[in-house]
């Protein structure tokens, strides 16, 4: 892992840039932020120009972008704001209807931390980027963690029951599914997120694992919602587990407060889509 959650905080008050054509877009993100964190600064922005405008006099603690602006792309917009910036760690998030598409064909770049999709709706974006700013301590849900590695588990398993979640580790998928085949039996999922490596030892790998999650026990995304680590930096493998019914993908070398706001925006995810079906983990 790499290094502390803390050692990565932002001052008491956050600076957030928003950067979306629409005033009105812009105005309703910062009202949903002012009730989210209190005490956030919100620096509002209608064009690139004006964002980076902005950043030069100031840096700011994160920054989501609409993907279409005035005068150019985000993901253009984030290459430039990645040059510009004065501290090292700066979580740049692009919004987008059709984000998912770019994602899937891995076109978001280098300099993207991360996507949001628009149709979850600016509440959940607040959220979102609450978790970045001002990291939840404690949550509560149950994760399937998918590792054969005894050390980085335990590692990684100690940053995760920090947080207050329960962690049920599986060394294999083989393992998992035997977990998760137990579960249903007892009329149940079993856990809530699945955090999975992609190589595994045994027949079956994290790619595997997806597949027989969606296919053979039918669970879609918002029901038990998938987060892969993988070190292939290759576009077209990628593409693969997502399309193949990964939520998202966390690359490596971990960075550990991504991968805990990635996991725990996943989980309030899944445990909303509960709470409104009225089921059961």
């Amino acid at each position: 892992m790499n290094g502390d959650i803390a050692s990565h905080l932002p001052a008491v008050s956050p600076r957030v840039m928003v950067v979306d054509g629409s005033r009105v877009v812009r105005r309703m993100i910062e009202q949903l932020l002012l009730k989210e964190i209190p005490g956030v600064a919100v620096v509002s922005c209608g064009s690139g120009a004006e964002a980076i405008a902005a950043l030069l006099e100031a840096p700011v603690d994160f920054v989501t972008t609409a993907l279409r602006l005035p005068d150019m792309d985000g993901i253009d917009l984030a290459k430039v704001l990645r040059q510009q910036a004065r501290q090292a760690y700066m979580p740049i998030v692009v919004v987008s209807g059709d984000v998912t598409e770019r994602l899937h064909a891995r076109q978001l770049g280098d300099d993207v931390t991360d996507y949001f999709d628009k149709s979850l709706g600016f509440p959940a974006l607040a959220s979102f980027i609450s978790g970045y700013v001002r990291p939840q301590q404690q949550a509560s849900g149950t994760v399937l963690y998918v590792e054969d590695s005894r050390v980085v588990a335990l590692a990684t398993r100690r940053m995760l029951e920090k947080c207050g979640l329960t962690v049920l580790h599986s060394i294999s998928a083989e393992d998992a599914l035997a977990l998760l085949e137990a579960a249903r039996a007892q009329g149940h999922v079993g856990a809530e997120v699945v955090l999975t490596d992609v190589n595994l030892k045994g027949v079956l790998s994290g790619a595997d694992l997806i597949a027989r999650i969606r296919g053979d026990f039918g669970y879609g995304k918002s029901r038990l919602p998938i987060l892969v680590m993988t070190g292939d930096d290759n576009p077209r493998n990628q593409a693969a587990l997502l399309k193949a019914g990964a939520n998202d993908l966390v690359q490596k070398p971990i960075e550990e407060r991504l991968l805990v706001t990635k996991l725990l925006f996943q989980l309030r995810l899944a445990q909303h889509v509960r709470e409104r079906e009225g089921g059961q983990a």
